[in-house]
């Protein structure tokens, strides 16, 4: 039974110490062969350290790293004072940047009597824990952004005697929290069932003339203390705290709060959220500690960045580069949106979940009108995507020059719809969800972009800033160039496919668009002008084999990865050496790879593995785009995958430091997959249907092997094995064409 108190929600019914614990162990465990399972639950039972949990007796001693809890809707950095909800931004155009809004749960617990200080992070559970144990009593104090009812945060209190005395035991709750915001005037609003409720409006738009979102937040009242009496043996105090952007909405997400409260099932729904989201994903290794515990604080990360499986899209604001916890004025990136959210993130998330894939499309979706206002501005046609992109989708970089040249967002827009609908062929994204509108937008936009070059016969792109951006003004960035050609081509092919007549000038561009090679060094140059052995920002150009897919030979590929890891910035952005790593593999070099991945670790900020954007802890944190280029060389580079048109490619290769390589949850075709790779062999098995809850039809698969060209169907349920080798994961030739039409 749960009863309301001054202090809070005190629970009385039965709970345990250790939250992972609510959870069932068969419904988390990896789905791997019968003898790798034997493998992985041995190693389990020797070996007691968890790579899920990451924790420490001392807090770091910059802030900044301190671990950051989100959920896709709201974001914050425990005992901080400010948090941001997706979407909610203050200031107008340039000036534009996520509205702090002040957080009720700063509080620390704070003990009279020495005790040992814990403090731990489960990803398992996405639950923080601040322990301190005394000869008295056991404190501890959990946070959590709550997985499934995301306008929700939650602190729970619980203290348990650790001997039979008659003395009440008190600890004090030390809070920061004041309802005052820099970005949102806010004023008091009558107490509802017993929690406090401010609210207040953004004190400017994003657009001129626009409206300024609203913030409503209920919470519990905070007390300076809580005490556990003398005929208690342990209890616990719940703490809430609901944000939402009108009076309704707060107070039923706060009413929704209060009855999981009451019926026991605040934490334990949040529990089952997360093991849903971590059995459709995992991402494991036998291998260097280090390196699981950085491969699984990624795609804790990463998931918790976007929404949960069960949310509506509408209210996903997308993913910027430090995540919903951080982007206050002047801080990293403002919060904005950048093609971090498209290249970088979004390949990791879109392999195992369409529906939050699909989220990333919706927002940009949303912000077509911002886009074609953006085009015209500029005088040219079609969709101009901002560089840096709020709600409106017109563009708020503050400074204009990355805004206006900085182009190849455009490009980086268009390759996740384009994986997207290889993964799954989801036409009605293309059609009622307005993707088509999208595509060719954008398709129209290069072709007003470009210019002909009657001279060398070809299309230039004249005055561009690369994504390495020490350079700017140039002309026929090669990665620009190839990202607008891979646009254009499938502007083309999805017209086809939609029976919608192509204007001829899609493909014309895209024929004669110019893509910069020197022919007698055998390496593409970054820009027309380009010398050869200027110093780069981060990844440009080795970015055409992979995530591009540009065809060039071995000798070529392995040119541009030799000749421009040498001149790339040691303390650039950190992201730019996973997709070194993916050419490398590409080459069957793994241990050149694992070598440029081994440089991310010093971008790993302990104990709770927060990245920074820079090697010497400056920059964005927590800074998801390099956790994303760190998981695309696991997902992309020692499985090989990449996403094509008609199948679903690999080629497995694991360094030394890795034994065995497990991928579990691969959606393709609306079917799950899981991957085991070993140094010899390759284990795949599809999934039962009913085991992932699906909805949609799978797809029946077979697997070409290619060495041999041998065939064999994907049975549901049943592990196929075979020797470590490329080939395809395609539909099945003999079952009915599921290709949409």
């Amino acid at each position: 039974m749960a009863k309301w108190v001054e202090t809070g929600l005190e629970l009385e019914a039965n709970w345990t110490e250790n939250p992972s614990q609510l959870i069932s162990g068969a419904a988390v465990q990896p789905l791997l062969t019968p003898a790798a399972r034997v493998r992985h639950f041995l190693k389990m039972m020797t070996d007691p350290v968890d790579p899920y949990i990451f924790s420490s007796d001392t807090l770091p001693s910059d802030p900044r790293f301190l671990p950051p809890l989100a959920n896709g809707r709201l974001g914050w950095r425990v005992f901080g004072t400010i948090m941001h909800m997706g979407g909610i931004y203050n200031g107008e155009r340039g000036a534009c940047h996520r509205a702090d809004i002040p957080c009720p749960l700063a509080v620390k617990m704070r003990m009279e009597e020495e005790g040992t200080h814990s403090y731990t992070l489960d990803t398992h559970t996405g639950i923080f824990t601040h322990s301190v144990l005394t000869s008295r009593v056991q404190a501890s104090q959990l946070f959590y952004a709550h997985r499934q009812y995301p306008n929700l945060l939650v602190m729970e209190v619980f203290l348990k005697r650790q001997k039979t005395t008659e003395e009440p035991i008190t600890v004090t709750l030390e809070s920061s929290f004041t309802p005052y915001s820099d970005d949102i005037t806010f004023q008091n609003a009558p107490d509802y069932k017993g929690g406090r409720h401010i609210f207040g409006q953004t004190k400017s738009p994003e657009v001129h003339g626009g409206l300024s979102p609203s913030m409503h937040l209920i919470w519990t009242p905070l007390t300076t203390s809580v005490t556990l009496l003398p005929d208690q043996s342990q209890s616990r105090w719940g703490f809430l705290v609901a944000a939402a952007e009108s009076s309704e909405s707060v107070q039923a997400c706060f009413d929704t709060g209060l009855e999981l409260f009451e019926h026991g099932d605040l934490q334990t729904s949040h529990l089952r959220a997360w093991a849903e989201l971590w059995l459709g994903s995992r991402v494991e290794l036998a291998g260097p500690l280090p390196l699981s515990r950085a491969v699984i604080g990624c795609m804790f990360y990463l998931l918790s960045a976007f929404p949960s499986l069960t949310e509506a899209p509408s209210l996903f604001g997308g993913v910027s580069p430090g995540g919903l916890s951080n982007g206050g004025q002047g801080q990293d990136y403002w919060g904005h949106v950048f093609w971090d959210q498209d290249t970088w993130i979004y390949p990791s998330i879109a392999l195992f979940y369409p529906k939050l894939a699909r989220a990333v499309l919706d927002y940009r979706v949303r912000t077509i009108e911002g886009a074609k206002a953006n085009a015209e501005q500029q005088g040219y046609k079609g969709l101009k995507f901002p560089w840096e992109s709020a709600v409106s989708g017109q563009e708020v970089c503050p400074d204009d020059i990355y805004g206006q040249q900085e182009i190849h967002i455009n490009g980086d827009v268009i390759l996740a719809f384009q994986q997207y609908f290889y993964l799954t062929q989801d036409l009605e994204m293309f059609k009622e969800g307005r993707g088509s509108e999208v595509v060719w937008g954008v398709a129209d936009y290069w072709v007003s972009r470009v210019t002909w070059n009657p001279e060398d016969q070809h299309y230039h792109i004249r005055g561009v800033m690369p994504p390495d951006e020490y350079y700017y003004n140039v002309d026929n960035s090669v990665y620009t160039n190839s990202v607008a050609k891979n646009s254009l081509q499938f502007a083309v092919e999805l017209a086809d496919l939609l029976q919608h007549p192509a204007p001829p000038e899609w493909q014309e561009v895209a024929d004669k668009l110019k893509i910069p090679f020197d022919e007698e060094l055998k390496y593409h140059p970054e820009f027309d002008g380009y010398r050869k052995g200027s110093p780069v920002k981060q990844a440009d150009a080795v970015m055409l084999g992979y995530p591009l897919g540009l065809s060039m030979s071995l000798e070529v590929r392995r040119n541009d990865l030799e000749w421009y890891e040498t001149v790339t910035d040691p303390h650039g952005p950190a992201m730019t050496w996973g997709m070194f790593a993916v050419g490398w593999l590409e080459l069957s070099e793994a241990q050149k790879a694992q070598q440029l991945l081994d440089k991310c670790f010093e971008n790993i900020q302990g104990p709770f593995q927060v990245w920074s954007e820079s090697s010497d802890g400056s920059g964005a944190v927590n800074f998801l785009t390099g956790m994303g280029g760190f998981l695309q060389a696991f997902l992309f580079g020692y499985t090989g995958f990449r996403v094509k048109k008609d199948c679903l490619y690999f080629a497995p290769l694991i360094p030394d430091e890795v034994a065995v390589l497990s991928v579990k949850g691969v959606n393709y075709l609306s079917n799950k997959l899981d991957l085991l790779v070993e140094k010899q062999e390759v284990s795949l098995t599809v999934r039962k249907q009913a085991e992932d809850n699906g909805n949609e039809e799978p797809c029946p698969l077979e697997i070409v092997l290619e060495s041999s060209g041998k065939i064999i169907p994907l049975i549901p349920g049943q592990t196929v094995t075979f020797p470590r080798q490329a080939g395809k994961i395609r539909k099945q030739r003999s079952s009915s064409y599921c290709w949409p039409l």
